[in-house]
């Protein structure tokens, strides 16, 4: 028995199994650990991200409580038995009051302060005193810290209306049992607790597997509505079922890994076997197609899968032979199309200096191609990033192209001519050792459009999103507690509801209005229109919008109106316009006066509100009804898009009037004028 290396006693085809069978097991070995660690990280990311979304409506619970503490302070400021108990000073039946309402609201404490002292009170010890001293300027529901800094309580006051240095005060302690109820509403463990003087870093949710604890837990900041970290809100996940159910979950992955690795390997030998043999005639003549001998033919082989791949190398290289031809010939042609399609080409080496550049991409940079070949690209194109700092280190779509399929940038160039120039580059991913090409389209023009549009659509967005929030959160309010809410409290989601519809539907008119007025299919129908009625519409549509602000309405018009021709729909939204705007500007509680002059050819109708007025001279004149045109710093959070006076301003154009805008001292003065006699005949103009 001769002696030496085992391996060369070993055919090939049984080296092949022994190599391909070890293979097959050391890749089932791998991918069952790869798939174990990441099914416990796929785990774990599921968990936390589960707990930590139940915290986070955990928060969203505690907020949403604090807007109902809020609301029954609204409420309760507003009886009339409170007022009437108040101004007969009878402190005990206030005491019964105060308990019946904090039973019915579910509150744990109420309170009557008169003149800085606590009046009347129920439910919880408080100290009324001195959260009433330390909250009294609060506008919405806040957060106080019991002395012993164990517990929370949520807060709430408003002043009673009619009897002067009176408020109301309700509250609920977040104790334990509120925690459980919130606890239920979520479906897993929520605990809150006081942190008093949080520092900054608090700002920050955390959420982590605690071994120790056998949980996941969450812990996120709890935020008074001013801002500052009053508490935490910790959400608690049993991390025991999850692992059972990975461990189950891995014992199958493992099992059947193993058993797919078996019958692989037991094919493989099958296969290893068989097809060892013929295997010698393959290689050799795969040798010398890998050396470039493509003039030599492959002896066919009959029979078998062997004789198919026979077949198939000896196909192949035929086709490899076509294939060359076929590339000079490609490569003339492309040639050809890079220098006459409509985008600049130009390629760049590993050094980004530039070899090549097709006559587009010169006329597009003004440039030479003889005077910029093998100079650096940035220097060539200029691109301008923020602060005037090139891109070419950090954001070079040529460098990024390298480790990825490809890449695409958004360029600004400055050219020599001092002219800049929005293009994209798109860079292709190079082949190793070659030229990369770069092909630029010039986006200057569509650049801006994108702009403006992206501008509007942004607007419109906001202002879709604000009353569809209110409506969804009144929806959900009404479907959750239903059953516990009263006539009242019913009745006030049904008006916040209308109150949203409207400003939808006012939104959808304007931006109607305006395609139309823009498309030129704008048309006003004539009639007999009597002013004082197409007024009281108006005021009917916007009475919601008025009366959630307990802003009043003084009419005081010359009767009766004149009447003229014109577009009674349209009229009436120009004054629904001028309503809102007014509404909008106003603060809460003043009054929106609607006022009007009859001349022997014009009627003159105007809405003055007392808000801060027209801040900048340039918006008093006609710049104010331009499309899209704003006051800015001065227009309050639920702004629109500029649609409402451009709206105004064409329809009354186009009833032959015009419209003014100023200054009062009391706020602004929107005032229309519109011809008493008709100007044409019964048909759009």
């Amino acid at each position: 028995m001769s002696s030496g290396n085992p391996l060369r006693r070993l055919s090939l085809s049984t080296l092949l199994v022994g190599i391909n069978v070890g293979l097959l097991l050391l890749a089932g070995a791998v991918i069952a650990f790869v798939a174990v660690s990441l099914l416990q990280q796929l785990a774990d990311d599921q968990a936390l991200a589960r707990v930590e979304q139940a915290g986070v409506s955990a928060r969203n619970a505690v907020g949403q409580t604090g807007e109902e503490v809020l609301a029954d302070a609204q409420l309760l400021s507003e009886r009339p038995t409170l007022r009437r108990l108040l101004e007969a000073g009878a402190a005990p039946s206030l005491d019964d009051f105060l308990s019946q309402f904090q039973q019915t609201s579910q509150l744990d404490g109420t309170a009557v302060l008169l003149d800085d002292r606590v009046f009347a009170r129920s439910g919880a010890a408080l100290p009324w005193a001195a959260i009433w001293a330390e909250h009294r300027q609060d506008n919405s529901y806040f957060f106080f810290h019991l002395e012993d800094g164990a517990q929370l309580v949520m807060l709430a006051q408003a002043g009673v209306p009619a009897v002067s240095g009176a408020a109301v005060v309700t509250a609920i302690v977040l104790d334990e049992s509120f925690s459980q109820q919130v606890s239920a509403e979520i479906g897993l463990k929520v605990t809150i607790r006081e942190r008093q003087g949080a520092p900054a870093a608090a700002d920050e949710s955390i959420a982590a597997r605690r071994d120790d604890l056998g949980v996941y837990l969450s812990v996120m900041p709890l935020r008074a509505p001013a801002g500052e970290v009053v508490g935490l809100v910790e959400t608690q996940l049993p991390s025991t079922d999850i692992a059972v159910s990975l461990r189950r979950l891995i014992e199958t992955l493992l099992l059947l890994s193993l058993a797919v690795a078996v019958l692989a390997a037991f094919i493989s030998f099958i296969l290893g076997r068989w097809l060892g043999r013929p295997l010698r005639a393959l290689r050799n003549a795969a040798a010398r197609i890998g050396h470039g001998n493509l003039a030599t033919p492959i002896v066919l082989n009959a029979g078998g899968e062997i004789g198919t791949l026979t077949n198939t190398l000896e196909e192949m290289r035929r086709r490899l032979l076509q294939l060359t031809s076929d590339l000079r010939r490609q490569q003339a042609e492309s040639n050809a199309i890079v220098a006459n399609i409509l985008e600049g080409v130009f390629t760049v080496d590993r050094e980004r200096r530039i070899r090549y550049l097709n006559p587009q991409a010169a006329h597009l940079l003004g440039l030479d191609p003889d005077d910029v070949i093998g100079r650096f690209c940035g220097d060539v194109l200029n691109p301008q990033g923020p602060d005037h700092v090139r891109p070419c280190e950090e954001h070079c779509p040529i460098v990024h192209s390298r480790f990825r399929d490809g890449a695409r940038a958004t360029e600004h160039l400055l050219l020599r001519t001092g002219q800049r120039r929005t293009v994209i580059i798109a860079s292709a991913s190079p082949a190793e050792g070659r030229q990369q090409v770069q092909v630029i389209r010039d986006e200057t023009e569509a650049e801006a459009t994108r702009r403006l549009r992206d501008a509007v659509l942004a607007n419109i967005s906001h202002e879709f999103r604000t009353p569809l929030s209110a409506q969804l959160a009144s929806i959900e309010l009404l479907l959750d507690q239903l059953p516990d809410l009263t006539t009242d409290q019913i009745g006030n989601l049904v008006v916040s509801l209308q109150r949203g519809a409207l400003r939808l539907t006012q939104l959808i008119d304007n931006l109607l209005e305006s395609v139309r007025i823009e498309a030129g299919e704008y048309a006003v129908r004539r009639r007999t229109v009597l002013l004082d009625e197409v007024i009281e519409q108006a005021l009917e549509l916007t009475r919601p919008l008025l009366k959630q602000r307990d802003q009043e309405v003084s009419v005081d018009l010359p009767y009766p109106l004149p009447s003229i021709a014109g577009d009674a729909p349209r009229l009436t939204q120009v004054f629904v316009n001028l309503l809102a705007n007014a509404n909008k500007f106003s603060p809460a509680g003043s009054t929106v006066r609607i006022g009007g002059a009859v001349e022997p050819q014009h009627i003159s109708v105007w809405v003055e509100d007392q808000g801060p007025g027209l801040p900048q001279p340039s918006l008093t004149g006609q710049s104010l009804f331009t499309r899209f045109v704003r006051a800015p710093a001065e227009e309050p959070d639920q702004g629109g898009v500029g649609l409402g006076l451009w709206i105004v301003k064409s329809v009354v154009e186009r009833h032959g009037g015009r419209v003014e805008a100023g200054s009062t001292a009391a706020g602004t003065r929107m005032c229309i004028t519109l011809p008493r006699e008709p100007t044409g005949e019964d048909s759009g103009r």
